[in-house]
């Protein structure tokens, strides 16, 4: 797979998880749970109760509603502050995950140099792990306090675990699977370029194993000519000679 279409598929997988866990973090019925719908009359009463990190409603058969707004930060309990924690916390990150990995893509024009964008898109694959680490921490908390207190055999109003949690984790999945992605495509920018500076390496290795064969070669040409040159000096001194001698007799 080319980088730019994994950096491609990296961005959309990111950008879909993100939006589910900001979904899911305003989301309602975290947690559900139902009361009544069994009984011989001819008049089924029944009630549902459920709770989000904001409020905590109660709604009858009669689509009558009433709920109850949080009204501060230290009037919830402790587990749904540290679950708003991570949760905004890890979205934060996220969002810097989106500027730093949109700036480092290969597609686009911004940024810098090679190395400066490769830099950038890996340090945005770091954020949108750690964005994902940070939302399924969130969630983890949620459902260990709602199956606590489900199998609690003290509390009858027994809750069940509500659909943004499954958003959320499919949320995370798509942050984990988009940071991969990311952490790839730099991968594989580095090996091209390690392997480039190998090949590099190589022929210059074989430049200079070749630099004393070519040396050798130049002198023994050099040899051979100055041999050549005497050998061909001494022909013509003795012919003169000769012709020196055959003129005087």
């Amino acid at each position: 797979m080319e980088v730019r279409v994994m950096q491609i598929w990296g961005f959309l997988l990111t950008v879909t998880g993100w939006i589910f866990i900001a979904c899911s973090l305003a989301m309602e019925g975290w947690k559900v749970a139902a009361v009544g719908g069994q009984g011989g009359s001819s008049v089924v009463y029944i009630t549902w109760y459920w709770s989000s990190l904001w409020r905590t409603c109660s709604t009858t058969a009669t689509a009558v509603s009433n709920c109850y707004d949080f009204p501060v930060l230290w009037s919830v309990e402790n587990y749904v502050q540290i679950v708003r924690a991570l949760l905004m916390g890890g979205l934060t990150i996220g969002m810097l995950g989106f500027i730093l990995s949109l700036v480092g893509m290969e597609c686009t024009y911004i940024g810098g140099n090679d190395k400066e964008k490769r830099r950038n898109i890996f340090i945005g694959s770091l954020c949108h792990t750690s964005s994902g680490v940070s939302a399924t921490a969130a969630y983890a908390v949620y459902a260990r306090h709602v199956t606590s207190d489900f199998f609690n055999p003290s509390f009858e109003l027994k809750f069940d675990l509500g659909t943004p949690l499954y958003v959320g984790w499919a949320g995370c999945i798509f942050q984990f699977t988009g940071g991969i992605f990311y952490m790839s495509s730099v991968y594989k920018l580095w090996s091209q370029n390690r392997r480039t500076i190998d090949e590099i390496i190589a022929e210059e290795a074989a430049a200079l194993n070749s630099i004393p064969t070519n040396i050798s070669m130049s002198s023994e040409i050099t040899s051979g000519s100055k041999e050549s040159t005497v050998s061909e000096l001494s022909l013509n001194s003795s012919v003169s000679n000769k012709s020196y001698q055959f003129s005087k007799a």
